[in-house]
């Protein structure tokens, strides 16, 4: 058996294959599980899950009636409410915050509940319209709210 014969190949594959996950972060790593809490009626919502899916969160939707509730048990404040309330990494990500944003917390992982795009920006991920202006990304504290990121 030529083992230069198998090695070329192989060689060739493995190249391809570190090629790809480079190409492709989505592909590199596995994805990053999301649980999304929403209003039955919310369209919105849905549209944002899809968003976050073709980042590679592996977005699991949970339908509920009382999301007041679960932002109350997540230290949510009402001034920081969003449509949709997402639990990723051990985090409360609130409304539609873009996805960099929530790689960007979960690569540095801050001493913090969460983040926030509070309301329904136009134009924000999974919401319909222009963009108005930037997105200011809040801080979920036992403080008062800083400014995060602005996307």
């Amino acid at each position: 058996m030529n083992i230069h014969a198998i090695s070329r190949p192989l060689s060739a594959l493995l190249v391809l294959v570190l090629l790809t996950a480079v190409m492709n972060p989505a592909m590199a790593a596995p994805a990053v599980e999301a649980t999304l809490y929403k209003n039955p009626s919310c369209q919105c919502c849905d549209a944002h899950a899809a968003y976050l899916r073709g980042y590679g969160f592996d977005v699991t939707v949970i339908e509920s009636h009382d999301l007041e509730r679960l932002k109350s048990e997540h230290g949510v404040p009402p001034q920081l409410a969003g449509c949709h309330t997402i639990l990723v990494g051990g985090y409360v990500v609130e409304g539609h915050v873009p996805a960099d944003v929530i790689q960007q917390l979960l690569r540095e992982r801050p001493d913090i509940r969460g983040v926030s795009l509070p309301g329904m920006p136009q134009g924000s991920p999974g919401m319909t319209g222009q963009k108005q202006g930037p997105f200011v990304i809040y801080t979920i504290t036992d403080d008062e709210a800083k400014v995060y990121a602005v996307a």
